[in-house]
């Protein structure tokens, strides 16, 4: 059963019953129920308990933080807005009122923090009409041929909505003395005021201006700096590290580290230890599906991007321990996945890299590394372009499954992924995961540039369903193993892409580990059935984070 949650003018809600109908039919929509907003949180609690139901919501980010607030946990929901924009977009839903609409209220942002910031603060009112957007979205998936692939979709979407959600409420465990220590060894003591550069900082300054010869020269200035580097013989184009490391000058060392340091300073210096750290806790702000191909974004904190500096910081609480996990290789099997190539398969029965090197392809782990890079990304030179022919003699199935893409792509065709997000056409897409130098006019500007942006979505968007699948599978599986333990329950606390991190009581730390490892085995057989691809996973339990790199 599903019951659609409507907020109400004056602060309560409507609960809406809408049974689940078989393939064909039309749901059945029951009789609504009001309810004050002081009794909501029992009222899904009780329903949680009793019928288990799929509770379906405009936004995700409007309702969970208030019920968590209150210590209700749901399993399950439809994430209306997520899910609208998925059917809206996919080639699987063509011919359907949803396809291609015109941009109307469901396709707003993710609620933000101000919205759902108090616990006991008037919430806004629902997006419009939320049973007749869901009732077009169960037309659009009951009606589309790809029907298996996007309810598997939209399933994981929303879950990845609950758990992003519930990573924000417990946070992740954070030691800001650890970081204070960290900063100081690198920076040096923090300045007394603000804006002022700490003195390991100030004396690079010094040595760069030294080096240079321009005693008022600001390195934080690009365009004076680069003037500057020019002007001492250094003929660069740009002050990135890249352009930098290609000239010998007493200049260069001193100005990365500066840039190395600055970059920390920013990032993740005191003023971030200030305004994100709370009572021991990081609570990042995710946004699931916050980029075309589905990899998530945060509006906050910079979880998607903790620097190795700061690692060490992440400490888990005593009598507690870090379950990290990482994804070995996952988008190459992937890949093998996509493709049902049997060779690549049987090179990724154990290390892939190792295996391509084994099948002799390439005579170097790191060269099979290179020219998978390439293979996924469209290189054309260098290295990796000088490897990719070998692979695609080897695993040809693999090879010309990208190939495909990527001419699809330069045609200025649409590709999808495997449960059925489809990529924008030329000139729709603003998203932030594009390559940069991606022309977002006409395809016929640049149909190469495109034709690499559909070569790598199909296969980075895949990761990215293999990621929630696996992410929700671990998330059912601790809950259905320690829900006695309440508060003291091992639960997910990070996710970066292909990594996850569990916060777990240190005695069941193993049998965290073994849940972790079984949930990406039933994350491959949910998208690839009995394919022969494997996606082992390398598991870490730690104190801190730092440790498990």
């Amino acid at each position: 059963m599903f019951i659609v949650l409507r907020r109400l003018p004056d602060g309560g809600a409507e609960l809406t019953p809408v049974g689940r109908p078989q393939p064909g039919t039309a749901p059945v929509v029951g009789e609504s129920v009001v309810v004050d907003e002081a009794d909501l949180a029992m009222a899904v609690a009780t329903r949680e308990v009793e019928t288990s139901p799929r509770w379906v919501w405009d936004d995700t980010r409007r309702w969970y933080p208030r019920l968590l607030g209150l210590g209700v946990r749901v399993a399950r929901c439809v994430d209306l807005r997520l899910c609208h924009a998925l059917l809206r977009g996919s080639e699987a839903t063509v011919g359907s009122e949803l396809h291609g609409a015109a941009a109307g209220p469901y396709d707003v942002a993710q609620a933000g923090v101000d919205d759902v910031a108090g616990l006991f603060e008037v919430v806004p009112e629902s997006l419009p009409d939320p049973v007749g957007e869901f009732l077009r979205q169960r037309r659009a998936i009951e009606s589309s041929p790809g029907r298996g692939g996007l309810e598997l979709l939209t399933t994981a979407e929303s879950t990845g909505a609950l758990v992003a959600c519930e990573m924000h409420h417990r946070g992740i465990p954070w030691s800001a003395t650890v970081h204070d220590r960290l900063l100081t060894e690198a920076l040096g003591p923090r300045p007394a005021r603000g804006g002022e550069r700490p003195v390991r900082m100030r004396d690079d300054v010094d040595e760069i201006r030294a080096a240079l010869g321009a005693p008022d020269l600001n390195p934080d200035s690009p365009a004076d700096l680069l003037k500057v580097l020019q002007r001492a013989g250094l003929g660069v184009a740009s002050t990135s590290k890249w352009e930098l490391r290609r000239h010998e000058h007493p200049v260069v060392e001193p100005l990365l580290r500066y840039k190395r340091r600055q970059r920390l300073l920013v990032a993740n210096g005191w003023a971030w230890l200030d305004a994100w750290v709370r009572q021991g806790r990081f609570r990042p702000d995710y946004v699931p599906g916050g980029v075309v191909t589905g990899r998530w974004a945060t509006s906050g904190g910079g979880a998607l991007q903790l620097p190795k500096a700061v690692r060490a910081a992440v400490v888990a609480d005593p009598g507690w321990t870090l379950v990290v996990a990482d994804a070995s290789q996952l988008e190459p099997r992937i890949l093998t996945g996509l493709s049902r190539d049997v060779a690549m398969a049987a090179a990724g029965d154990g290390d892939l890299y190792e295996g391509i090197v084994a099948s002799g392809a390439v005579a170097t782990r790191a060269e099979a590394k290179v020219a998978m890079l390439g293979a996924m990304y469209g290189a054309t030179q260098g290295e990796s372009g000088r490897l990719v022919p070998r692979l695609a003699r080897r695993f040809p199935k693999a090879m010309e499954y990208v190939e495909a893409a990527a001419r699809t792509g330069e045609a200025g065709g649409v590709v999808s992924t495997l449960l059925g997000r489809s990529s924008p056409r030329p000139g729709e897409a603003v998203a932030a995961d594009l390559p940069p130098e991606m022309d977002r006019g006409p395809v016929g500007r640049d149909a190469r540039a495109w034709g690499r942006f559909t070569r790598n979505f199909v296969v980075q968007g895949t990761a990215a369903e293999w990621a929630l699948c696996w992410m929700g599978a671990t998330r059912a599986a601790l809950h259905e193993r320690f829900a006695g333990r309440g508060e003291g329950a091992p639960h997910l606390v990070f996710f970066l892409h292909d990594e996850i991190v569990v916060h777990s009581p240190a005695d069941v730390a193993d049998e965290v580990v073994a849940i972790v490892e079984q949930s990406a085995v039933a994350a491959g057989r949910l998208l690839f059935g009995e394919a022969p691809v494997r996606f082992p996973v390398t598991v870490a339990v730690v104190d801190d984070y730092s440790q498990a790199k």
